[in-house]
């Protein structure tokens, strides 16, 4: 029950994935924030995954940026603003506005985001302003200009309850969009003849619901497409008066798709699947009336990424599925603002409202801003911008809300980039990132639920993000710090916001002028004139928008087969399978794929703040083979090292047929901040899709071997290591404080020795146990009844043994059955509830086990009604069902 009933519930939107979320906030007199899903909202209807519902938790003080910094000192906000307006002065006036650049984020809202583009592009000169969404949607956003002319996705999320077939290609979206997930498995329960293809080459979670699941060999998706193309044509599957009345360059288009000449068996063969598979997938595809294709960064992240996305579009195209109820090509964001960082220029190649860098735009937004020097050609993308700063040929940087020394691959190249920048300025909410530790300047921005403005989620739906809480220290809005340094270089007259109303305002009437001139879909016609009442008040509004939308208002794109071309016509673009330049050798015989893991976000900057956000995986893992592992000596939970051309990694090793043999996965989420060697962009070369600019990501060769530690530890405490200089360890957050696992090259002695050494609490109570005959050793320190420090040390430790090791800071014990599970290491109380299984009821895997056991539980249904688990945003339930085999195995 809420401890303030007077203070009203909140709406606001999600920090995290495109999905767009609406959430109810609430804070509490405690300073705690409630969370829960907004009903009203269309996107999630009051649903929110395990990330959203714990962003209450991760509003930590104790890891907030909160004042600004020059080299580590603390400094007045005049002098931090002041210093970096003259010295990004200085350099222009030296070497010209392309010697400086601002590198963005989706954490970004959109007034932010409009307001540095602004900046650098129209009084800067320069078009030296990129994003992360490069690494993220970029190749759909040029599939989409290619195909339709302009970057508009075409559907809505209603059309998942209206499809016939709903094909995922490259998502995980039961892990990594989870709330579209159960619309999914809503859509089919309500509709059993709603069929759901699944296109990957691992078996992930959003499998265990599919009707057919295409293991297809990584990379090979135009391959696959080309090939249903053909299969169309030569089975008289097409809609040839669509084709000719709303599209150009069908003939082309097929015939490049038809010159490899390949029969069934031989694409098959290919792509790694079973003919059978094969034609039925062809099948449902052409015998479907209303075909919805959802892909995510499986395609986008790709040496051939935008040739991937206009293979899917084409098959659209061609069979004149696009547009229409249930029917559409859908690009999955990545990230909460990143098709608004898109609306409003965050992209190098593109200048403000979806415009090119064409003379004609160029003069609108020059007038329209009053901006004389505005960049008139694209500038460096994200890649390509961080090479010019180690060539030295970019002199001074700005990053706002990101962190590129892990994000983009060859991270030690970035990080040696930034090191030799002459100036560095870091704009965040919090402050321990590897991006952070490199910067001249550090600057307090607000965080989520202190800032106030709008993002746009993947269904081109602009929600507000609103204020909730009180400002932490210093921090400001983006949009200010970027405003008051554009005043201090001069440029007083295109700055003077009072607040993120105006610039919105702004923002929307520059649309509407875009859109007179280029027809864009993207217009926000009377949302210009909004008041500012109005503007807080402001309800999900999805662009195109003439006049103010109602709240569960939803439309589709070209519906009436009219696109933003030059003739209307949409464009098929003939294209070709080509393999990726990163090719497996004898010395990196292995592929290794990439992507998130359920419960983490991004670089974990605030997702490991919560506790139970870290339960699940607290260990950077590898997915291997059995046949992989077997044939590199690798068992369950050994540790593995990964090597590859640029970096190393230290990984757990998780043994299973989810992945293929010869294509091991990892996830990305681990940083310097969290991890000695887990970051595994020190591995990825940067090879680049040479049209949209984004990196491949899914496809490192690497080479495998077993790492071998001569001790292992798991230890908690109150307070972070200050340091640790073992070869792998990882940091989690648990309730209460931290938990490490260790794996040291020291015998267990000394390592014992060491550890103890680490202990800021040498003159409190403690208890040890010490066997060296068997080399294992166990310490805990306490004081008023809790523990305090604690670790156990030995030759070998199994994590899955020792899941209960990280509740010893849980209050629901006796401090004697928290010491006497530690000295016997044998779980008692609470803690014997082992993993947590279900994150967002936090249900553990042993009362599972129990209740199936029991209750002779063999559906999840009922086991979600015994126990809770799943019945939150379902992510889950795919391990519930294989843990309800694994009982009866």
């Amino acid at each position: 029950m809420s401890q303030n009933p007077i203070t009203p519930w909140i709406k606001t939107t999600c920090a995290y994935c495109g999905v767009g979320c609406g959430v109810e906030a609430k804070p509490q007199r405690n300073g705690a924030l409630l969370i829960r899903g907004d009903k009203s909202h269309p996107a999630n209807l009051g649903k929110l995954c395990s990330k959203g519902q714990a962003l209450g938790e991760t509003l930590s003080d104790t890891h907030r940026l909160k004042f600004p910094m020059i080299e580590n000192q603390r400094v007045s906000w005049d002098k931090a603003i002041s210093t970096v307006a003259e010295q990004f002065q200085q350099t222009i006036a030296k070497h010209g506005p392309d010697s400086v650049a601002f590198y963005l984020s989706g954490q970004l809202l959109t007034e932010d985001y409009y307001v540095a583009n602004k900046l650098m592009k129209g009084f800067i000169g320069s078009a030296n302003v990129d994003t992360n969404s490069r690494l993220c949607m970029s190749s759909s956003v040029a599939g989409h200009k290619r195909a339709f002319g302009s970057d508009s996705m075409p559907g809505c999320y209603q059309d998942i309850e209206a499809a016939d077939l709903i094909i995922l290609v490259g998502s995980n979206l039961a892990w990594c969009h989870p709330i579209l997930f159960q619309r999914i498995k809503a859509a089919k329960a309500q509709n059993p003849d709603c069929k759901l293809v699944v296109i990957d080459p691992r078996k992930t979670a959003s499998c265990y619901d599919a009707d057919l699941h295409l293991a297809l060999a990584n990379g090979k998706d135009v391959l696959l497409f080309n090939r249903l193309l053909a299969y169309l044509a030569d089975n008289q599957l097409l809609d040839h008066d669509y084709i000719e009345q709303h599209t150009q360059g069908f003939e082309a288009t097929l015939q490049s798709a038809q010159q490899d000449k390949l029969t069934l068996e031989q694409t098959a063969k290919q792509l790694q699947i079973s003919p059978v598979q094969l034609k039925q997938f062809f099948e449902l595809f052409g015998h479907s009336d209303k075909v919805l294709t959802l892909y995510s960064q499986g395609v986008n992240q790709s040496t051939q990424g935008t040739d991937k996305v206009n293979s899917i579009i084409n098959c659209h195209l061609a069979t004149g599925k696009i547009g229409q109820p249930g029917s559409s090509p859908f690009s999955i964001t990545g990230q909460p603002n990143a098709m608004g960082g898109r609306e409003v220029g965050g992209l190098a190649n593109m200048l403000a409202s979806h415009l090119d860098f064409s003379d004609r735009n160029c003069e609108l937004v020059r007038d329209f801003w009053r901006a004389p020097q505005i960049a008139t050609r694209p500038g460096l993308k994200a890649i390509d911008m961080f090479d010019a700063i180690a060539e030295g040929k970019i002199k001074a940087i700005w990053i706002m809300a990101t962190n590129p020394a892990v994000s983009l691959p060859d991270s030690h190249k970035i990080k040696a980039a930034l090191a030799k920048c002459p100036f560095v300025v870091v704009s965040d909410c919090v402050a321990d990132t590897d991006t952070l530790a490199l910067a001249d300047v550090k600057l307090p921005a607000q965080g989520w639920s202190e800032k106030s403005g709008t993002v746009t989620n993947s269904e081109r739906r602009i929600s507000r993000q609103r204020r909730v809480t009180t400002t932490q220290g210093e921090a400001k809005p983006d949009w200010w710090i970027i405003s008051e340094v554009a005043k201090k270089m001069g440029f007083i007259h295109g700055f003077n916001y009072r607040h993120e109303a105006q610039i919105f305002r702004e923002y929307a009437t520059l649309t509407n002028k875009a859109h007179g001139l280029s027809q864009n879909a993207l217009v926000l016609g009377d949302l210009a004139d909004i008041s500012d009442s109005d503007y807080y008040r402001l309800a999900p509004q999805q662009w195109p928008v003439n006049r103010l939308q109602s709240q569960m208002f939803h439309q589709r794109l070209f519906a009436d087969g009219r696109f933003n071309t030059d003739n209307r016509r949409a464009r098929l673009i003939p294209v070709r399978y080509i393999a990726s330049a990163q090719t497996c050798d004898q010395q990196f015989p292995l592929k290794l794929n990439s992507g998130r893991s359920r419960d983490q976000w991004h670089t974990m900057t605030r997702t490991a703040l919560a506790a139970r956000l870290c339960q699940h995986q607290p260990e950077p893992q590898l997915q291997i083979h059995p046949e992989d592992a077997a044939a590199y000596r690798l068992d369950q939970h050994d540790i593995a090292e990964i090597t590859s051309v640029t970096g190393k990694a230290l990984l757990r090793v998780n043994v299973g047929k989810e992945v293929k043999p010869g294509e091991p996965f990892s996830t990305i989420h681990w940083s310097n901040s969290n991890s000695s060697a887990g970051k595994i962009s020190t591995l990825g070369k940067a090879f680049i899709d040479p049209i949209s600019g984004q990196p491949e990501m899914k496809a490192t060769p690497v080479s495998i071997r077993r790492y071998s530690p001569q001790s292992q530890a798991l230890l908690v405490c109150r307070q972070p290591l200050a340091r640790l200089e073992s070869p792998y360890w990882v940091k989690q957050t648990i309730k209460g404080g931290f938990c490490y696992f260790i794996a040291s090259e020291l015998s267990p002695g000394l390592l014992n020795k060491s550890l103890k050494a680490l202990s800021p609490y040498q003159q409190i109570t403690q208890v040890m146990a010490e066997s060296p005959q068997q080399q294992c050793y166990r310490l805990a320190q306490s004081s008023q009844q809790q523990v305090q420090f604690a670790y156990i040390v030995s030759e070998q430790l199994d994590p899955s043994h020792h899941a209960w090791f990280a509740a010893l800071f849980n209050d629901q014990d006796e401090l004697s059955t928290l010491l006497s599970s530690l000295l016997s290491t044998e779980p008692k109380g609470t803690l014997a509830e082992g993993r947590i299984i279900c994150a967002c009821k936090q249900v553990g895997e042993k009362t599972l086990s129990c209740a199936i056991k029991q209750q002779e539980v063999k559906d999840t249904a009922t086991l979600t009604t015994l126990t809770e688990a799943g019945s939150g945003c379902g992510s889950c339930i795919a391990e519930l069902e294989e843990l309800i085999k694994t009982v009866y195995e």
